[in-house]
């Protein structure tokens, strides 16, 4: 009785990227702390004040000139909303470039059909050159399944379902590697999303304690209703800002994860591709 032979996957051609997490580390302790220095420098600057206050981490101003000093009374959630705003644009701008580029230079439904049109001519080099013009996640998955198609052409050992299985084992560990890239730091903005608005309405339940605590110390009158409702405006600003960073990250965030699932199908559909052209012209 002849020995079978098991199948033993080919060693893969996909290379492990590396990539720093450095941004994802530096960026939202960077931008707090810039949060905090413009609201302490620009918004409490004291000459936008009527009563400028002494102190150097939190000054108590009073006498707002105009609606940014007013944004100053909030509190000292405020730096922190300011931070989170930053944070969220920083990402914003981060994930922008990275998912423009895994988009690659042009169409990726015009680059699978030029790559099924080379394969059914049985021309693997020309879709290898395709891929290269390509770039992307897309022609980066389909560059290494064209790789380990080109190989199992002339490989005499395996048989056709075996060729076809190690044709997508490379498109999947090509694929592996390629859509963490695309999900990379998303976490940030969900969580941004969901997190500024109760920031913000921490900083308003703090600014409201302040406001009736002084005016449950004054002596009441016209003048503690005028300055109550003042600091309710004041802490309201609070909300403003957590609800305003809070729609914008969740805006970004859906547009970012459709252009995802765009990629992601344009990748799945270039593995079928390779799969089902091998399987029907190496037979």
């Amino acid at each position: 009785m002849a020995e079978l032979k098991p199948f033993v996957k080919p060693a893969t051609t996909v290379q492990v990227k590396k990539s720093g997490n450095a941004i994802s580390l530096l960026a939202p302790v960077v931008c707090i702390i810039a949060g905090y220095l413009i609201w302490r420098f620009i918004l409490g600057n004291s000459s936008g004040f009527t009563k400028p206050g002494t102190g150097l981490f939190w000054p108590t101003h009073d006498g707002p000139k105009n609606a940014l000093n007013k944004m100053y009374l909030g509190g000292i959630i405020v730096p922190i909303l300011i931070g989170s705003f930053l944070t969220m644009l920083t990402f914003v701008i981060e994930r922008f470039l990275t998912i423009s580029k895994a988009n690659g230079t042009g169409s990726n439904p015009d680059f699978i059909r030029k790559v099924q049109y080379h394969l059914a001519n049985k021309n693997v080099e020309a879709a290898i050159a395709e891929c290269d013009k390509q770039k992307g996640s897309v022609g980066n998955v389909m560059k290494a399944g064209l790789h380990r198609y080109k190989e199992m052409i002339t490989n005499t050992e395996l048989n056709t379902d075996q060729k076809v299985l190690a044709i997508q084992k490379e498109v999947e560990e090509a694929t592996s590697l390629e859509l963490p890239m695309l999900e990379k730091n998303l976490v940030f903005l969900s969580t941004i999303a969901s997190v500024a608005t109760l920031l913000g309405l921490l900083g308003t339940v703090l600014g409201m304690i302040r406001s009736f605590s002084a005016l449950g110390e004054g002596e009441g009158g016209g003048d503690a209703a005028s300055k109550l409702s003042v600091g309710i405006s004041e802490a309201l600003y609070n909300t403003a800002l957590g609800i305003g960073t809070s729609a914008v990250a969740i805006i970004f965030y859906n547009i970012f994860t459709t252009k995802i699932d765009g990629i992601t199908y344009g990748i799945d559909e270039s593995g079928f591709t390779l799969t089902q052209s091998f399987a029907s012209l190496y037979k």
